[in-house]
């Protein structure tokens, strides 16, 4: 992998040095900055994440971030290779299937269906992590926390009439919008849907046209930006969706244990606050959608349930032939299903 990028690495870090204004290295030493990027703008809850953390980190007298966000540095998927490459050692962004399929993991459905469990199985100390980290550590990455976003959901537009309030039973093969990934294109059929695969960039107007009849994987806040085509929001939480704090694992391990164990430290802190915070704002923007005038529907714990059980059946195996069933086991241990 690291012979893969080798040029493009070179470039990067000559580019990189001149925005630091001094030599960089993978290694950290005594008193050097290191960079910090994510491709989201300020108003973004990654912003927020990083600022908190960036205190903290300035209480230690050997290490200082050179602070990116919004993009400036390359979008997530660029910030994601070159955190691989060890040109930013440390990022915020999302798993890129691209460089490892395995990272499709993280679109599996009902790993966990509300926010308790979620917080037990992908917070700190939750196994999700380790899970991850077995991924990440063939790219030369290492996961220092899961930043979780929010629980996606069903969404019908207006003017579609009978909705499929009685989940997933009354799904009737609904023209439904998918990411155009193979695991979210089948378990919407598999739910009795007709899934079309649909890229995020042409949702809003799909849902307009009528090209689409729903939406799958919206998130709350989604589902308020899109408020004036919607009229019913299912609160299916068939998934839930993370984002992943890296750092190039030889450059981590090239830390001392003290400013490794720093770093780690003031990490989980900010990872446990962005748990509150993800779970507030989820609420708030819900609360949102309801002001709006949309219906929406709570799901009982048996209709969840079932739903789950179809995923279970049809999809994981599928995952497992993808990513092995050492890591599938630990993850069914870590979502209680076996």
């Amino acid at each position: 992998m690291k012979t893969k990028f080798k040029h493009k690495k070179l470039r990067l870090a000559i580019a990189i040095s001149a925005i630091m204004g001094a030599s960089f290295a993978v290694s950290v030493q005594a008193n050097e900055r290191f960079i910090f990027a994510h491709a989201m703008p300020s108003d973004h809850v990654f912003h927020s994440i990083s600022e908190r953390f960036i205190e903290q980190l300035e209480e230690s007298e050997e290490l200082s971030v050179a602070y990116h966000p919004g993009g400036d540095l390359g979008d997530w998927t660029s910030l994601f290779e070159q955190s691989m490459q060890g040109v930013v050692p440390m990022s915020i962004t999302w798993g890129a299937s691209e460089f490892d399929q395995r990272l499709d993991l993280s679109w599996l459905g009902y790993v966990v269906s509300n926010w308790e469990d979620a917080r037990e199985v992908y917070g700190p100390g939750g196994e999700m992590l380790q899970v991850y980290n077995e991924i990440f550590h063939d790219l030369d990455l290492h996961a220092i926390g899961i930043i979780p976003t929010d629980f996606g959901s069903l969404v019908i537009r207006k003017g579609v009439g009978e909705v499929p309030v009685n989940f997933p039973e009354d799904g009737n093969n609904l023209k439904t919008r998918v990411p155009p990934v193979p695991i979210a294109i089948d378990r919407f059929n598999n739910l009795g849907f007709a899934s079309v695969p649909v890229p995020l960039s042409e949702v809003y107007t799909a849902l307009q046209l009528g090209t689409v009849d729903a939406r799958a994987f919206s998130t709350a806040v989604e589902t308020y930006q899109q408020r004036d085509v919607l009229e019913t929001n299912i609160l299916t939480n068939d998934y839930f969706e993370t984002a992943f704090w890296l750092v190039n694992k030889d450059w981590w391990d090239g830390l001392t244990e003290e400013n490794r164990d720093f770093i780690q430290d003031a990490a989980d802190d900010t990872v446990l606050w962005s748990w509150d915070k993800a779970e507030s704002l989820s609420n708030d923007f819900i609360d949102k959608v309801r002001e709006s005038g949309i219906n929406v529907v709570e799901l009982s714990d048996e209709q969840i349930t079932a739903a789950a059980e179809i995923v279970h059946e049809t999809e994981w195996p599928v995952m497992e032939e993808l990513v092995g069933p050492e890591i599938m086991s630990k993850l069914r241990q870590a979502a209680g299903i076996e």
